[in-house]
């Protein structure tokens, strides 16, 4: 039974690898749910995950609880948790825009998407692993950089904005074939920067492994505590995605603001690099400015 030190979530994160596997599947059910499930009864949670009733007793037992009631009453008790943990109303910013039931633009529905998602997002524990993984980065001697499918663009993105003013950066996911090579030349003082997002890759999988492996630190960017390389991960930021429509603008806002704070640790060096940058452009006829 999960304790003060350490919650239910923590510690079926922790326990879920080593269940059998209908069990790890109803661990996973949870963790990714379980910010809806509520007053859920046995057979409803039996019902929605796929799994007997056996099996979720089976669960709840290894997880260190006699009944069902006190394991539902931890579960409903950390989404409850969570959402009062949100800092932000963002979406009170798209407060005016009216609803039209029969039909309402895509570009409504986007915009008012992304806000909740960002608002969903922020808590307390992303608040706080942010100004960790900020200190990663500021003391690695370099920051590898690993981004599959979708997220193999926001890999790119960060790449390109941070390196117009910080050079000591390595991108891995041009060819993710040889992947595990360039992993395996990560050196300890340097950080590994992973955004795995279901459905997660087994290139992701494998290199984190490998990293984790080698001792290499790792601040992992992910979609639910499920995820199957977060007992890797040296920090872990995780951001809300949405059921219904694929959007990575709460991903690409969290890597923009990690660059941003970066960045004023060192703004002075920064910005001088920032603005020979800018010059040697403009000399050069590659951007234009009035």
């Amino acid at each position: 039974m999960a304790d003060n030190n350490q919650s239910l979530l923590a510690e079926m994160i922790n326990l879920k690898d080593s269940l059998p596997k209908r069990q790890r599947h109803l661990c996973d059910y949870i963790l990714k749910n379980y910010s809806s499930l509520g007053l859920i009864t046995v057979k409803e949670l039996s019902h929605e995950s796929g799994v007997g009733v056996s099996t979720v007793m089976r669960t709840i037992h290894s997880l260190g609880y006699s009944n069902f009631n006190d394991f539902r009453k931890d579960v409903y008790d950390e989404s409850l948790t969570e959402k009062t943990n949100s800092k932000w109303k963002l979406k009170d910013s798209l407060s005016d825009v009216q609803e039209n039931k029969e039909y309402e633009h895509t570009l409504v529905q986007m915009c008012k998407e992304s806000v909740n998602l960002l608002d969903k997002s922020l808590n307390e524990d992303l608040l706080k692993n942010f100004d960790k993984t900020v200190d990663m980065m500021s003391q690695a001697a370099f920051i590898n950089i690993f981004g599959t499918r979708p997220y193999k663009a926001v890999a790119l993105y960060f790449e390109q904005l941070m390196g117009e003013f910080y050079p000591r950066l390595r991108q891995l996911s041009h060819d993710s074939e040889i992947v595990l090579d360039k992993v395996l030349q990560i050196e300890k003082d340097e950080v590994l920067f992973v955004f795995a997002f279901e459905p997660y890759t087994e290139r992701i999988i494998q290199a984190t492994k490998v990293a984790y492996d080698l001792g290499v630190p790792i601040i992992l960017i992910t979609d639910h505590i499920s995820c199957p390389i977060i007992n890797y991960a040296t920090t872990t930021l995780k951001i809300e995605v949405s059921d219904d429509k694929f959007s990575i603008v709460p991903t690409i806002a969290l890597v923009e603001a990690l660059i941003v704070e970066f960045g004023k640790r060192f703004s002075g060096d920064f910005i001088k690099k920032l603005n020979k940058l800018e010059k040697t452009l403009k000399e050069n006829h590659i951007t234009f400015s009035y």
